[in-house]
Formats: C-alpha cells, sequence, structure tokens
C-alpha cells in the first residue's frame, strides 16, 4: 500500500542549521583532514546538526539523508555517499537497522582511526527495539551529545574544554523542549492520539499521550506491508468514533492508506499533525524541530489546529 519516493544520492550541498553549519562536500578523500577541521558526517541529519553543535568551529560535517521530502527507509547509498563516510574521523548513525547501509560502507573501508557512534548502541538497544526512530526520545541527544565531546576530545585533545562546554550547552537548550512535554502531560493527561508508522511515538509517549494505534499496524506501515484488515478498520473505527483527539502521521510518506486516514481525519474533525523523520530545513535546528513538533501536538489538542508540515 505504500508509494514512497526513494531516495538514491546523496545532497553534497552546504545546509545550514539554527545553531550552526554542516558543511557537506563532495569529492575524493583529500578533503579529509585537509582545512584542519575534523572531518564528520551524520548518516541522518539530526545528528549532523548535533554534530555540528558540539564541535562548532572544529568539525566538518555532512549529513547522508537531508530530504524531508523522501522516506529514509527506501534510501540507497550512492558511490558519492561511500566516498564521504569513507573519509570522515568520526561517524554518528542511528542503528536499529534504519541505516545499515552505513554499515556496509564502513566495512568495505575499515579504519582504526575512525570513531563510530552507533545510538543504538551507546543507548544499549537491542536489535529486538521496535521503534527505530531514536531521536524522538528526550534522553538520546544528550547521550548523543556525550559521546560526541568525548571522542571529539579524543581526536583534538587541545580543545576538550571547548567541546564539553558545548555539550553542556546543548544540554541546557532542550529544557524548553522537556519544560513543553512535561506542560502537556500535566495539562492534557492521557490524551488519546492516533498515528500511521511510529515516528514520534516516544515524543507522544513523554508527553503522557496514550495511542489507540495498534503497534502490528504501525509497524506494517513503516516496512511498507499491506496491514491486516481488521486493523485497518479498527484504525478506522478511532476517527468514526471520534475516539481520539488527534492523528499524528508521517509525512515524508505518501500511500493510499494514510490518504484515507487523513480524509478521515478532516470527515471526523479530527485535527492532524505531521511528524518528520529527517529534520526540515532551512530554519531548525534540532532543538527548535523537537519544540515544534511539540507545539504542533499542542495546538490540536487545545485548539484544534492542523499542523502537515512546519
Amino acid at each position: 500500500m505504500r508509494v514512497a519516493v526513494r531516495a538514491v544520492v546523496v545532497l553534497l550541498v552546504p545546509v545550514m542549521f539554527g545553531l550552526g553549519t554542516v558543511a557537506a562536500f563532495a569529492g575524493s578523500a583529500t578533503a579529509s583532514g585537509s582545512s584542519g577541521l575534523i572531518v564528520a558526517v551524520g548518516a541522518e541529519n539530526e545528528y549532523a546538526n548535533v554534530i555540528s553543535q558540539i564541535g562548532g568551529r572544529y568539525v566538518k560535517v555532512s549529513a547522508i539523508e537531508s530530504n524531508p521530502n523522501t522516506d529514509p527507509h527506501s534510501f540507497e547509498a550512492s558511490p558519492s555517499v561511500a566516498e564521504v563516510v569513507s573519509a570522515a574521523q568520526i561517524v554518528v548513525q542511528n542503528g536499529l537497522g534504519y541505516d545499515t547501509y552505513m554499515n556496509d560502507i564502513e566495512s568495505g573501508s575499515p579504519s582504526s582511526a575512525r570513531k563510530v557512534i552507533d545510538v543504538q548502541t551507546l543507548l544499549g538497544l537491542p536489535n529486538s527495539t521496535p521503534n527505530p526512530h531514536l531521536w524522538y526520545r528526550p534522553t538520546t541527544m544528550p547521550a548523543v551529545a556525550k559521546a560526541l565531546a568525548s571522542d571529539l576530545s579524543a581526536i583534538e585533545p587541545s580543545h576538550r574544554s571547548y567541546f564539553q562546554a558545548n555539550a553542556t550547552k546543548f544540554d541546557n537548550s532542550l529544557k524548553p523542549w522537556y519544560a513543553a512535554l512535561a506542560a502537556f502531560a500535566k495539562r492534557y493527561p492521557k490524551t488519546p492520539v492516533a498515528t500511521t508508522e511510529p515516528v514520534g511515538d516516544y515524543m507522544l509517549e513523554a508527553a503522557g499521550t496514550v495511542n489507540e494505534t495498534p503497534f502490528p499496524l504501525q509497524a506494517d506501515i513503516m516496512n511498507g506491508v499491506d496491514p491486516a484488515p481488521q486493523a485497518v478498520t479498527f484504525q478506522g473505527s478511532l476517527f468514526s468514533k471520534r475516539l481520539i483527539k488527534v492523528f499524528v502521521y508521517n509525512q515524508q510518506v505518501t500511500d493510499s492508506l494514510t490518504a484515507s486516514f487523513l480524509a478521515d481525519a478532516e470527515k471526523y474533525g479530527i485535527p492532524v499533525v505531521g511528524v518528520y523523520e529527517t529534520m526540515p530545513t532551512p530554519g531548525y535546528d534540532y532543538q527548535s524541530w523537537m519544540l515544534a513538533e511539540t507545539s504542533a501536538l499542542q495546538r490540536a489538542v487545545a485548539d484544534k489546529v492542523s499542523t502537515r508540515k512546519l
């Protein structure tokens, strides 16, 4: 049921973020270290953005997956992607099968000097973890920032205090998001919601909502598998019986089933919120993106305002 646009090439142009620049680069491995900067790669642009914030003026960062109009699950690495990753001194990737092409590239061009932060491994999560969208967990990026400060310091020990200060600054900058989640949970406890995929599920959990959509349905849609008819019927009843306050969907994937759910939401007056798998740019850094998603949820429940795109 899923019709997704396939991303075959990487965006290899400068990408501006709210708290820094991720300078993506194409070309040979001579780019590595030639400017005196630490060459870094984030498999997804949200991780690249955090690298940018922690490394600051001492890093040159590339984001492999940056297009909010494509389905990251369908991403296929091109030779230029392999070249960029192979040249990196430090890499951050999600794990949990979300960006396995990174493992393939790293295995094909091994380097004992390359530092790889696999977020799944960093968080100690088993392969059976059902939801791979780890950046929506409020505890994920502080752990990534801490690991980055450590690894960057190992590469450039003379800048250790700079990296550590940036990690502390990053942690503090997440407080408005945490406050928004806590305020929502307190004001609208156990708000019933429905979803398509589990993209924003960690955020929804942190906000104290109750996701009425069965996880097998979410997983099937995420994996491009036709859901069981009874699951689709149950989801439809959530709209027709007005058992939910908001519908949260992955706006990066277009398919007929999502379209039918959106039509039901409109028919029965259920506000919708579109969430992203890759950070929308320009105009956002990781913190402002997460806060914007939470604010959209709050507007939907409080004011019945839909936000399909940030």
